[in-house]
């Protein structure tokens, strides 16, 4: 009886990464009718993250009442995994999706995203993985932040909540009322881009204009960032400026790290860990991975080339099945990818592909799975 594991990133725009597992396992039962299947479907921080592990190892999810991206009442939620650890995208109440059509990035908050660390610390879980990805915010995760107790002083020595517009207003940081309940939590944020705080790669500069951000207004908040670090630096002794990832998420990856005490770690890292992978692969006879486009991107330790790294020390062989495949990609074999396969089957640009490719990925492992059926593998 084969021992099949999938583990696909989502194609974006395309098919989510529990679809395509979904999509994979049909080709597979029809082939190899008894394999045990476990279906691992990628979460990269943004949104879905939460359903993604849920489905991956179980768990249950829990709504809360929190502050959206402008300080409105919204429903949230954060998922609690069998073993405690709770899972939170920041996009579940500072997501993109939250604003519709109103974007401005100098205003929106991370308030809420503290609000469900706060509740999940309360409901007894010592380890979170928070998600960055998706954000409607550019504030550093200043809003998390005072959330959790930390105070923002102003040079009159007033209390507020800084957004992005406000950052340059800080004087001062105290992070003495920091909620206890948070201490003794060990926080892993999930970061798969490795943008310093601010910049001309900074989160302002990069990512700010698709939150609805004109060019006067980017120079402010990457502004507004450099500043938060420097108070940063001398309130709480971190040096964030120039941290790989920082940036991400309108630079609450450098949030996370100054007022939580949060390691960074590459998305698919974190999902390996959390769901166990190397004790699956003790009993693997295939792994199936992928992502829409695999390129020099992917090299640097994107979800393909993660997953390989893992099963080549397992000697598993690993099958990536792609949306499109870049030129000068070998090093992936040296990686530990075993094959990689397009499913764009008629050659056809992306937009022509997309209405098919749930049909083409389907096909595209039935001519797999017929080939390792055929040799007996």
């Amino acid at each position: 009886m084969k021992d099949i594991i999938l583990i696909p990133d989502s194609f974006k725009g395309t098919m989510s990464s529990m679809e395509i597992c979904a999509i994979m396992e049909q080709a597979i039962k029809k082939h190899y009718p008894l394999a045990q299947v476990h279906s691992v479907p990628v979460a990269d921080g943004g949104e879905g993250s939460v359903d993604s592990f849920l489905q991956a190892v179980g768990g249950k999810k829990v709504s809360v009442m929190v502050k959206g991206p402008y300080f409105e009442d919204i429903e949230a939620f954060y998922g609690i995994l069998p073993d405690g650890v709770a899972i939170i995208e920041m996009a579940a109440a500072a997501g993109l999706p939250l604003v519709g059509e109103n974007k401005h990035a100098e205003k929106t908050t991370t308030f809420g995203v503290g609000q469900l660390m706060l509740h999940a610390a309360k409901n007894g879980c010592k380890k979170m993985i928070i998600g960055l990805g998706g954000s409607a915010t550019n504030d550093g995760g200043c809003g998390a932040a005072a959330a959790a107790g930390i105070a923002f002083k102003n040079a009159d020595g007033d209390t507020f909540i800084p957004v992005g517009e406000t950052l340059s207003e800080i004087s001062k940081i105290d992070a003495t009322g920091l909620n206890s309940v948070l201490h003794d939590i060990e926080i892993v944020t999930m970061c798969d881009i490795d943008n310093p705080l601010c910049g001309p790669l900074g989160a302002a500069h990069v990512f700010a204009p698709q939150k609805g951000a004109a060019p006067q207004i980017v120079a402010q908040l990457d502004s507004g960032l450099a500043h938060l670090a420097a108070v940063v630096q001398q309130a709480l002794g971190k040096d964030i400026t120039n941290l790989h990832g920082a940036g991400a998420a309108g630079g609450m990856g450098g949030g996370m790290v100054g007022f939580f005490n949060s390691t960074l770690q590459m998305g698919i890292e974190t999902v390996l860990d959390t769901v166990g992978f190397d004790s699956l692969l003790q009993h693997a006879d295939f792994v199936f991975s992928g992502e829409g486009k695999i390129d020099f991107q992917s090299l640097l330790g994107k979800v393909v080339i993660g997953v390989a790294r893992r099963t080549k020390k397992a000697n598993v062989p690993l099958i990536a099945v792609v949306g499109d495949i870049d030129d000068n990609i070998e090093k992936a074999y040296d990686e530990g990818v075993t094959a990689i396969f397009s499913i764009n089957r008629v050659a056809v640009p992306f937009e022509q592909a997309k209405p098919r490719s749930k049909s083409d990925m389907l096909l595209t492992m039935d001519n797999i799975l017929r080939f390792c059926k055929q040799m007996n593998l």
